[in-house]
C-alpha cells in the first residue's frame, strides 16, 4: 500500500505548470516497476526505429553497387530490416500494455482522493460552491490527468529519445551542418509554438469558464425542476444557459482561428527545414561526399523526426489545455477543511447521552451573529424542544451539535466530553437526525434504509421499517424493497420519506436524536401518525426537537423559545402557557391560523 498523498504543496507555487506536473509524480511512482520497464521498452522501440533508416541505407548502397555488377539481394540486411520493424512495434505495444495500469490507477486514485477531500470539507464550502461547477471541474481534472500521462509517456518522451539518438548518429557519421539545421528548425518550431499557444490560452480559459457556468445553470435548473415549472420559467433558464453558451461559442471561434494560424506556421517551418536539409544532402551526393543510401537515410530520418514533430504542436496544445483544466482541481484539493480533528483526537464514548451547551456563541460571519450565550442541558432520556421564528438559530444549534461548524465561544459537551476534542466520525456515529427535508439517494429503498448501517442484516432492516410503520407500504410496491426512489426521493411522498428517515435512525440506534422540524411539510393526519412513530423512536434517548408546529412538542420535558439567537423563555408547555408571554402568543397565533 502506497503512502497517502498530501493535499497541499507550497502556496507560492499556485498557477505554476511545473507545480501541477509535480502532482502526477506520486501517482506514477506507485507502480515504479512498471514505469521503469515501460520506459525501457520505449527506449528499445526507439533504438529499433532509428536502426531502420540505417539498415535501409546499407540496403540501398548494396543494391547500388550490385547494379554495376551482378544483382544480389542483401538477404541478411532485409531480414534485419524486418526484425527492426517488428521489434519497434513489439516494444511500443509492450510499453502501452505496461503503462495502461499506471494511467487508470492514477485516474482512479485522484478521483477517490478528490471525493474523499470534498467529503472532508466544511458544510460552509458546499453551501457556497455550485454543484455543477464542482462536477465539471472534477471531470475535467481526472480526464486531464489521464491526458497528461498519455502525452508525456506516448508522445513527448519518445520524441525526445528519438531526437537524441538521431542527433548522436548524425554528429558521428555526417557533417555537423545537418544536425545544426535540424535542431535549429526544432528550436524555431518550439519557440513559435510557445508564443502562439500562450496567446491562445486566454481564449481556452474563457471557454472553460463559460462552459462551467452554463453547465452549472443547466444542472441547477434540472435539480429544481418543479420550481421552474411552478413559475413557468423554462424560457428564463434557457436564456441564462444560452447567454453563457454564446460566450463559449465566441471564445471557441477565436480558439479555432488561432489554432489555424499555429498549424500553418508549424507546417511552414517544417517545410523550410526539410527543403534546406535535402538541398545540402543532394549537393553532397552530387559531389561524391555522400552515397545514395546516405541521402535515403537522411530523408528517412527527416520523416521520422518531423512527422511526430508535426503532431508535437497539437500535443503541446493539449498539454497546455490539460494543465489549465487541472488548475481548478488542484485548487480544489488545496482547499483546507474548516473543521479538523485535533491530533490524536479520541473517540467519543457515550454511555448516558447527556448533552450540554455551555454559553455558546456562534456567527457565520463577524457581521452576522447567530447565537448568543446559549446554555441548556439535555439529560439522559429527556426531550428538549426549540421553537422560534425562522432565522432564530434553531437549525444552527443542530449543525453545531453535529460539528458542521465550530462554536465561536463556549463549548458543547456530551457526557462531559467536549465535542471539539473528539473524533468527528465517532461524534456523528452517536447522533441520529430526522431532517425537515429527507433527501434520498437515487437508489433502492433497501439501499436508502441500509445507509444508516452498512452491515445491517435484512432482518434488522425489516424490523426498523416495521417500527417506522412503512414495511407494509414497501411490500405493496411491485419491486418491494428494490424499488428505486428517484432523484432526491421524488417518487415518494413527504410522509413516506419521513418514515424512511425514522427507520434509518432506528437502525442506526444512536443515544442522541434530533428531530429538525420533521413534520413541518406534512398534513395534520400524516403528522399525527408520524408523531406517534417519533415518540416511539425517542424512548430512552436524549432528544432535541426543533419545531415549527407547537402542537408537536407539548410533551417535551422543556421548551426553549429562541429569538435573535438568544433563549428568551424556557419551561414546560404548562408553565409557558401560564406565563402568557412569547410562547403563549405563538400558541394563540397558531390556533387562529388553524
Amino acid at each position: 500500500m502506497s503512502p497517502p498523498i498530501k493535499y497541499t504543496e507550497t502556496p507560492n507555487s499556485k498557477g505554476n505548470d511545473w507545480y501541477n506536473v509535480k502532482k502526477l509524480l506520486p501517482y506514477l511512482w506507485e507502480y515504479k516497476g512498471r514505469v521503469i520497464i515501460a520506459l525501457l521498452c520505449l527506449i528499445l522501440a526507439k533504438v529499433a526505429n532509428v536502426g531502420v533508416p540505417i539498415i535501409l541505407r546499407d540496403i540501398v548502397n548494396s543494391l547500388d553497387i550490385s547494379l554495376h555488377q551482378t544483382l544480389v539481394l542483401p538477404v541478411l540486411l532485409l531480414m534485419i530490416y524486418g526484425a527492426l520493424r517488428i521489434s519497434s512495434a513489439l516494444f511500443n505495444e509492450l510499453r502501452d500494455v505496461l503503462f495502461t495500469r499506471v494511467r487508470y490507477r492514477a485516474m482512479r486514485r485522484i478521483t477517490i482522493l478528490t471525493m474523499e477531500h470534498l467529503h472532508n470539507l466544511s458544510l460552509r464550502f458546499h453551501l457556497e460552491r455550485k454543484t455543477g461547477a464542482i462536477s465539471r471541474d472534477l471531470q475535467r481534472g481526472a480526464t486531464s490527468l489521464s491526458s497528461l500521462l498519455n502525452y508525456f509517456t506516448f508522445s513527448i518522451i519518445p520524441v525526445i529519445v528519438e531526437l537524441l539518438l538521431v542527433a548522436g548518429f548524425l554528429l558521428y557519421s555526417y557533417d555537423g551542418i545537418f544536425t545544426l539545421i535540424i535542431f535549429s528548425c526544432i528550436a524555431v518550431y518550439i519557440a513559435f509554438t510557445l508564443a502562439v499557444m500562450n496567446w491562445r490560452l486566454s481564449h481556452r480559459q474563457e471557454m472553460n469558464k463559460h462552459e462551467s457556468n452554463a453547465n452549472n445553470i443547466a444542472i441547477d435548473s434540472l435539480i429544481n425542476y418543479e420550481t421552474v415549472k411552478y413559475f413557468n420559467n423554462e424560457e428564463l433558464e434557457r436564456s441564462r444557459t444560452d447567454k453563457h453558451l454564446e460566450n463559449w461559442e465566441n471564445s471557441g471561434v477565436l480558439t479555432q482561428t488561432s489554432m489555424s494560424i499555429l498549424n500553418f506556421g508549424q507546417a511552414a517551418i517544417i517545410a523550410v527545414g526539410v527543403t534546406i536539409v535535402m538541398f545540402f544532402a543532394a549537393n553532397q551526393v552530387a559531389t561524391g561526399v555522400m552515397t545514395l543510401g546516405d541521402l535515403v537515410l537522411v530523408n528517412a530520418f527527416l520523416l521520422q523526426l518531423f512527422i511526430p514533430l508535426g503532431f508535437l504542436g497539437i500535443i503541446y496544445r493539449q498539454i497546455r489545455y490539460s494543465l489549465t483544466d487541472m488548475e481548478n482541481l488542484v485548487h480544489l484539493l488545496e482547499e483546507q477543511p474548516e473543521i479538523k480533528d485535533k491530533k490524536n483526537a479520541k473517540n467519543l464514548s457515550v454511555k448516558q447521552g447527556e448533552v450540554k451547551f455551555n454559553h455558546v456563541d456562534f456567527s457565520y460571519s463577524k457581521q452576522r451573529p447567530i447565537l448568543k450565550n446559549i446554555s441548556f442541558t439535555i439529560k439522559p432520556g429527556e426531550k428538549i424542544a426549540l421553537v422560534g421564528a425562522s432565522g432564530a438559530g434553531k437549525s444552527t444549534i443542530a449543525r453545531l451539535l453535529f460539528r458542521f461548524y465550530e462554536v465561536g465561544n463556549g463549548s458543547i459537551t456530551i457526557d462531559g466530553q467536549n465535542i471539539a476534542e473528539v473524533n468527528q466520525q465517532s461524534l456523528r456515529k452517536n447522533i441520529g437526525i430526522v431532517p425537515q427535508d429527507t433527501v434520498l439517494f437515487n437508489e433502492s429503498i433497501y439501499y436508502n434504509l441500509s445507509y444508516a448501517k452498512a452491515n445491517a442484516t435484512k432482518a434488522e432492516i425489516y424490523h426498523a421499517a416495521k417500527m417506522a410503520n412503512i414495511h407494509d407500504f414497501i411490500q405493496s410496491l411491485p419491486d418491494t424493497y428494490d424499488t428505486v426512489v428517484g432523484e432526491r426521493g421524488l417518487k415518494l411522498s413527504g410522509g413516506e420519506k419521513q418514515r424512511i428517515a425514522i427507520a434509518r435512525i432506528i437502525l442506526k440506534a444512536p443515544k442522541i436524536l434530533i428531530f429538525d422540524e420533521a413534520t413541518s411539510a406534512l398534513d395534520t393526519r400524516s403528522e399525527q401518525s408520524i408523531l406517534t412513530e417519533l415518540r416511539q423512536a425517542a424512548i430512552n434517548h436524549s432528544t432535541l426537537v426543533i419545531a415549527h408546529r407547537l402542537s408537536t412538542i407539548v410533551d417535551a420535558d422543556e421548551i426553549m423559545v429562541l429569538e435573535n439567537g438568544e433563549i428568551i423563555e424556557q419551561g414546560t408547555h404548562e408553565v409557558l402557557m401560564k406565563n402568557q408571554q412569547n410562547y403563549f402568543n405563538m400558541w394563540q397565533l397558531q390556533l387562529q391560523e388553524s
